[in-house]
């Protein structure tokens, strides 16, 4: 790395209030998650789809667990780089691991940038949707890069309003919306679509409108009293998304059906609010969109950033400057914004959330498997808690790989490429660091002393 200055002199420490930090996590899942994956759940698992929320926010309360206990004990910018470090060591599984996480993030900035260039257009006629919905989504990235030059306490206040605008709107919609809708007992009823495997596959898909607390433990050493409000920042967040996530579920199913809404799976919401409210209901539900996904891929861009630029300073990835200004985090921050650029040109929202459930799911067990079995002791954690998040980690994967291998079969095969690349890049870049002494290329992972590299 040629750079002589620390990445840890670019953060500032106890910049993100608990609020903050609270605005920033539900502004990343919220984001994304109720207004891209509505119909995304509905076309895996037909009525069930308002329980696949409640479910994939089970498996995210597990999963919270580890990462609240290992951020209690190791708050740090780089979050889950840290805590893969700690369990597993400075080698690949650490490295691949960790730039899994970080490629489901960017997958999810693709996927809330797509998100907004669908629910803007439509508010227009018959437009060229194939060219406009990655043009918008690219504006956006480019103005999320923008915002985030802009300092924490400026993002960390634009957080926190976005949070309570959208929260307040988006409950005025499910609110309206139960308030017209026609629900009954056939409507919560299972459909010819709903099957178990269906079932597990909508709970991944919408599992990643709560990975946004991951978010929260990237940032960890930023927030006002970290090793206390890491934690509350993290449940406060989950049970926000929750709650929400069921009432607009529930709004949606009632006033279209589960054909109308899988024939509107990447905007659901706003065709959901035509029955009732007409144009006005379709613009309400378009604004809230704006705000919820601008401010989610600011937070998202924020974090994302910052955990590149800790594996950065941890040796455990490449880096060049190509001639650019400024310190690493602020090259990580372009690097970011052109990758999420480029997927979501490439990929269309279906695909996008399949990659970034199978990248997620997998670096989370490596995370619970390194608590368990490694850092228990250590973090204070209870074996039947992170237990019981690795066996619904593993059923949920394992149900939506199946379903993707039927119906599919490219994301699986993208999948499995970006993963043999990235540990293999990743072994490659470590063994040549072996040159110059120590053990960083070693692949077997060795348990860190207690209390080593605490930052």
């Amino acid at each position: 790395m040629n750079d002589s200055t620390s990445t840890a002199t670019q953060y500032e420490s106890s910049s993100l209030s608990l609020v903050g930090s609270v605005g920033m996590g539900t502004g990343v899942m919220i984001g994304a998650g109720v207004f891209a994956l509505t119909g995304q759940t509905a076309e895996q698992t037909g009525s069930l789809f308002p329980l696949a929320f409640l479910s994939a926010g089970v498996v995210a309360a597990f999963s919270a667990y580890s990462y609240v206990k290992m951020a209690q004990r190791y708050p740090s910018v780089g979050g889950i780089a840290m805590f893969l470090m700690k369990a597993y060591g400075k080698g690949t599984v650490t490295a691949g691991m960790a730039l899994l996480m970080y490629a489901s993030m960017v997958i999810n900035e693709s996927l809330v940038a797509r998100t907004f260039g669908t629910y803007v257009l439509q508010l227009f006629g018959d437009v060229d949707r194939a060219f406009l919905v990655p043009a918008l989504g690219t504006g956006l990235l480019v103005t999320a890069f923008a915002v985030n030059l802009l300092g924490n306490r400026f993002i960390g206040t634009l957080s926190t309003v976005a949070a309570v605008v959208k929260i307040g709107g988006i409950l005025l919609f499910a609110a309206a919306g139960l308030w017209v809708a026609e629900l009954s007992v056939e409507t919560a009823a299972p459909t010819a679509r709903a099957s178990p495997g269906g079932f597990l596959t909508a709970t991944a898909l919408a599992l990643l409108a709560y990975k946004g607390f991951t978010t929260i433990a990237n940032s960890g050493a930023e927030i006002v009293d970290p090793k206390r409000n890491i934690g509350r920042s993290i449940v406060i967040s989950l049970s926000i998304c929750v709650v929400v996530y069921l009432l607009v579920a529930a709004a949606v199913a009632g006033n279209l059906s589960v054909a109308e809404i899988i024939e509107s799976r990447d905007f659901a919401l706003a065709e959901a609010a035509r029955p009732a409210f007409g144009q006005f209901g379709t613009s309400f539900t378009v604004g809230l969109a704006v705000v919820a996904t601008v401010s989610g891929l600011v937070a998202s861009t924020f974090a994302v950033s910052r955990m590149l630029a800790m594996l950065t300073e941890m040796k455990l990835v490449p880096h060049r400057h190509f001639g650019m200004p400024g310190s690493v985090q602020k090259h990580t921050l372009v690097y970011t914004v052109v990758l999420a650029i480029t997927l979501t040109i490439l990929f269309d929202l279906t695909r996008i959330a399949a990659l970034g459930a199978i990248f997620y799911l997998v670096m989370d067990l490596a995370v619970h498997w390194g608590v368990l079995r490694r850092l228990r002791q250590e973090v204070g954690a209870r074996a039947w808690i992170v237990g019981t998040a690795i066996l619904l980690d593993l059923a949920i994967l394992g149900a939506f790989l199946w379903t993707r291998a039927i119906e599919d079969p490219l994301v699986l095969g993208v999948a499995a490429v970006g993963i043999a690349v990235v540990f293999l890049g990743e072994r490659m870049f470590l063994g040549r660091a072996t040159d110059g002494g120590g053990n960083l290329g070693d692949s077997r992972p060795a348990a860190p002393a207690p209390g080593r590299g605490d930052h």
